[in-house]
């Protein structure tokens, strides 16, 4: 008993300087954001007035703050990154599972966006939609659709789209890494089973390879949704949360609220709204995965 008691002491002080580090953090800035969204406060220095939860109401029925425009625009974002960026990762990993020629090469070629930065990547894309001299409007001139050319990224009507293109795309190599990863840990004995009783490769993918990598789908889904929550760098790169806020989203109406408007109580409200949303999608997926089962 006390041999069982000293080891669990052990472990409890091995444990706790991550425990510190994890609580510094992640908990305390959380529950100081949660404290700071009750009050009416404009940064350091300035006199904190409580208003209990007015900067959550008025988030949802203010629309000169459009807070529910900037969601829907993250919610618009996570069902294309399900929709449209995870099945072309999973066609791309299937694939390249197959120990295709070049395998190598096109799991590097794929996963380089991922490692370009977002700064990078803005600029590139900013280059393409460029209104002038942009790729995107060189090519619809050269093949006469010259009625089509406009600033992409500056017209109201398609700045949404032009952003979540760059967005979609720079994270699928990340996806298709993932899922590539459990296509590879299938074992080989259950596939040549599979075809010497006569399946296609489409059965073999049906009904042996997905049910075997659904854990590995879970998670991209979850990566998936809660990063487009969260999603901030490239559309501030790209637009800023423009033009009119036709592309804004929690992050960038954030970071506007704190340092531009210096409104930290609606700013903090706006973070602890981010937090809950990605845990509770992250619970809601999980959820939905383990019914399946």
């Amino acid at each position: 008993m006390k041999k069982e008691f000293s080891n669990k002491l052990y472990i409890a002080i091995f444990l706790l300087p991550a425990l510190i580090l994890f609580c510094g953090v992640l908990i305390a800035p959380i529950g100081a954001s949660a404290y700071y969204s009750l009050f009416n406060w404009k940064g350091p220095g300035a006199e904190k007035v409580f208003i209990g939860l007015a900067n959550y109401t008025e988030l949802f029925t203010s629309d000169r703050l459009g807070f529910v425009k900037a969601l829907v625009n993250s919610l618009l974002l996570a069902v294309l990154s399900v929709g449209l960026q995870l099945p072309l990762a999973l066609a791309l990993a299937l694939a390249l599972g197959k120990r295709i020629k070049g395998e190598r090469l096109f799991l590097s070629v794929y996963f380089m966006p991922v490692l370009i930065s977002t700064v990078v990547i803005g600029q590139l894309w900013t280059k393409i939609y460029d209104p002038s001299h942009g790729v995107l409007n060189m090519l619809l001139k050269s093949v006469g659709l010259e009625a089509w050319t406009r600033a992409w990224l500056g017209d109201v009507n398609t700045a949404l789209g032009a952003v979540l293109v760059p967005t979609l795309w720079q994270y699928v190599g990340y996806h298709m890494l993932l899922l590539y990863a459990g296509v590879k840990s299938v074992p080989t004995e259950l596939r040549e089973a599979a075809m010497l009783d006569g399946a296609s490769d489409g059965q073999v993918n049906r009904y042996i390879v997905l049910p075997y990598i659904k854990p590995i789908i879970r998670i991209s889904v979850i990566f998936a949704v809660t990063g487009s929550l969260k999603s901030f760098d490239l559309i501030y790169v790209l637009t800023q949360g423009g033009p009119l806020n036709a592309t804004e989203v929690p992050s960038t109406l954030m970071i506007r609220m704190l340092f531009i408007a210096k409104r930290y109580g609606i700013g903090s409200a706006i973070a602890v709204l981010l937090i809950a949303l990605c845990f509770g999608f992250a619970l809601l997926i999980s959820a939905i995965f383990r019914e399946e089962e």
